[in-house]
């Protein structure tokens, strides 16, 4: 049965990223002297034409006279113009196949450069109209069809009145003259296009603003190439998530809001509630009672190393998969932690402070090289390893102490408990997790056992040194200096002050949690964090999560993806499959993994299956979240 709804789709800037005029001016400009200053220009042109501010014949004519384009010109811009064809319309090509007889598109732009795009999405030919160029016997471009309404002022609403077409219209474009079709009365809704280009004067008059054609066809109920559209998943990204961070998640469709600072607990219960992928640094608690508001939260972004300061068990048991950065900025770390190191031997702090002061004390007391020291590192990993490497080559003594079996590297010597350590290091450096167990690791007992005159540095978590032990020891001698970069109470943002009783005590660096806080550390994660949810968004791979099991799945070809995620109870995986045979469903492939709290099973099926399969997949007792993804 032939629909009676109607596509009008614009050109430029809607069907491709780009205006096909400033693509050209690429081309037919390449070698002219003014070659930016004309770009400009033609531009502006353009703009002008689309927000209604020039006539569309004086802005065509003036842009060609710049141009000055010829046919050897023109088939180069449809090359290139092959390959910029918005990302949501190569995705939706059965929407064309399937409304091959419906689809118009409907341009201001040339048959010469519009017909060999759209033709190839299966546009028909008869259903394409724009302008003719003139041409001389040279081939070059002389000028256009003046007789054609769509050269002219409202020539979309009057091409659109000879079409009369039986039905409803629905107008896609980003421009004034696809506004003043509906404006006109010949379309039912205008949809804004802004997956290229926001023109602010059209989107207030907008009957909806569509970041992509896959947003304009789920509002449609038409079929869709995506499951849901990325512009209606809601992001938010706090404590100054680095800018790369943000550019991708937006170039991926998301719809991101950016906070500068941490949330307090009351705020973020506010805040989350329709939020789907939460980002965050160190300062934020995702408690289990800000989970419980998160009503739509699939996904969490740890932009950092650590986790504690998410309630890992309630993420799990709402089937939200948390990600971190495990190795992104190990390395800065491990160069902080070297120059502290450094500093303190050479009582460098108090030096620092003094020459401030006009003070000028040049003298060897207390100060020392690092060569043929002992530091006892506390935490095996990624960073206690590598700070291992670096200062074997600068000639100390290494001796690492950690409660999981780790291979030591190069000349590095395992010790076989903490009193070991600590009673044979003249450097203690902390890089341990966040674990309950481990809070106040290092307390008045452990410092006891400590060389007197030991440095001791905190890089990892503020809760694994008791602060009041700390300052204690300072005092007494005990420690001859330590640098910290974790606290046990932070600042939520820099607005705030910090308060901490190691403030103003002796050869003590005090920073604010800034070990993994370079320019590149920040810009790997930026780069790692989004990469992990987006594949989990996209795919519903698990892959490096901290609370999910681990799968790494298949690229979904030709077939819709299942995702259930439930409590690890038995017999779940025999009610799905039972579900799928009732329906007379095969199974293209099936994956299953557990963690204590939670099962995750993902099974591709072919895409013809009745509709009600989902509501018994979601109805399956004890499951926790379920989504289809395609």
């Amino acid at each position: 049965m032939k629909s009676n709804k109607y596509f009008v789709i614009d050109f430029d800037s809607t069907f491709t990223k780009v205006e096909a005029f400033d693509a050209l001016a690429d081309i037919s400009l390449k070698d002219h002297p003014e070659r930016v200053a004309i770009k400009k220009k033609i531009e502006d042109l353009t703009n002008q034409g689309m927000e209604g501010a020039l006539s569309v014949r004086e802005s065509l004519k003036q842009r060609l006279q710049l141009l000055a384009p010829n046919k050897r010109h023109l088939e180069q811009l449809v090359t290139v113009l092959k390959g910029k064809v918005s990302e949501s319309f190569k995705r939706n090509r059965t929407f064309f196949e399937e409304n091959t007889d419906n689809i118009f598109i409907i341009s201001n732009g040339f048959h010469a450069f519009i017909d060999p795009i759209v033709t190839e999405y299966g546009v028909k030919k008869e259903n394409i109209f724009a302008n003719l160029f003139l041409f001389n016997e040279k081939g070059e471009v002389v000028g256009f069809d003046e007789e054609n309404p769509l050269s002219a002022n409202n020539g979309k609403v009057e091409q659109l009145k000879r079409l009369n077409l039986p039905g409803d219209v629905y107008v896609i474009g980003d421009g004034y003259t696809d506004y003043e079709i509906k404006h006109s009365g010949l379309a039912n809704k205008f949809f804004a296009f802004t997956e290229n280009v926001e023109r602010n004067n059209i989107l207030s008059k907008a009957d909806h603003i569509t970041p992509s054609l896959d947003e304009f066809l789920f509002l449609n109920n038409l079929n869709s190439a995506i499951s849901y559209p990325k512009n209606r998943i809601n992001v938010l990204l706090l404590e100054n998530v680095h800018p790369a961070a943000v550019k991708l998640m937006k170039e991926e469709g998301f719809n991101v809001e950016v906070y500068p600072a941490g949330l307090t607990e009351d705020e973020l219960c506010e805040k989350i509630k329709n939020v789907s992928i939460l980002g965050i640094r160190s300062k934020t608690q995702v408690t289990a009672r800000v989970i419980e508001n998160a009503n739509r939260l699939m996904a969490i972004g740890a932009f950092c190393i650590g986790t504690n300061q998410i309630d890992l068990e309630a993420a799990s048991k709402k089937g939200i998969a948390v990600f971190n950065a495990p190795y992104s900025n190990t390395r800065s770390v491990v160069e902080l932690a070297i120059a502290e190191i450094i500093m303190l031997m050479r009582n460098l702090p108090d030096k620092f402070a003094r020459m401030h002061e006009g003070k000028w004390e040049k003298s060897a007391n207390n100060s020392f090289e690092i060569r043929g020291k002992n530091l006892g590192i506390i935490g095996y990993g990624s960073i206690g390893s590598q700070l291992s490497v670096l200062a074997e080559s600068l000639g100390m003594k290494v001796f690492y102490y950690d409660t999981d079996e780790k291979l030591a590297l190069g000349n590095a010597t395992k010790c076989k408990s903490l009193r070991e350590i600590l009673t044979l290091s003249d450097v203690v450096t902390l890089h341990v997790d966040g674990r309950p167990t481990n809070h106040h690791m290092i307390g008045e007992g452990e410092f006891k056992l400590m060389k007197d005159g030991v440095i001791l540095v905190n890089l990892s978590r503020g809760h694994i040194v008791d602060p009041k032990a700390l300052r204690d020891n300072i005092l007494n001698g005990k420690v001859r200096g330590c640098g910290i970069d974790v606290f046990e109470e932070e600042p939520l943002s820099n607005n705030d002050e910090f308060i901490s009783e190691l403030r103003g005590l002796p050869n003590t660096i005090l920073t604010p949690h800034i070990g993994g806080s370079t320019l590149e550390a920040q810009e790997n994660i930026a780069h790692f964090v989004p990469g992990k949810l987006t594949e989990y968004i996209n795919t519903g791979s698990t892959s490096q999560s901290v609370n999910f099991p681990n799968l790494v799945l298949p690229t979904l070809e030709n077939a819709h993806r299942l995702i259930h995620i439930h409590d690890n109870v038995p017999g779940i995986l025999a009610k799905i499959n039972s579900a799928l045979a009732s329906h007379g469903i095969n199974i293209a492939g099936q994956y299953l993994k557990t963690t204590e709290h939670i099962g995750y099973v993902i099974t591709d099926i072919n895409k013809d299956y009745d509709k009600d399969l989902i509501k018994e997949m979601r109805s399956i007792e004890h499951t926790i979240k379920f989504r289809v993804l395609y």
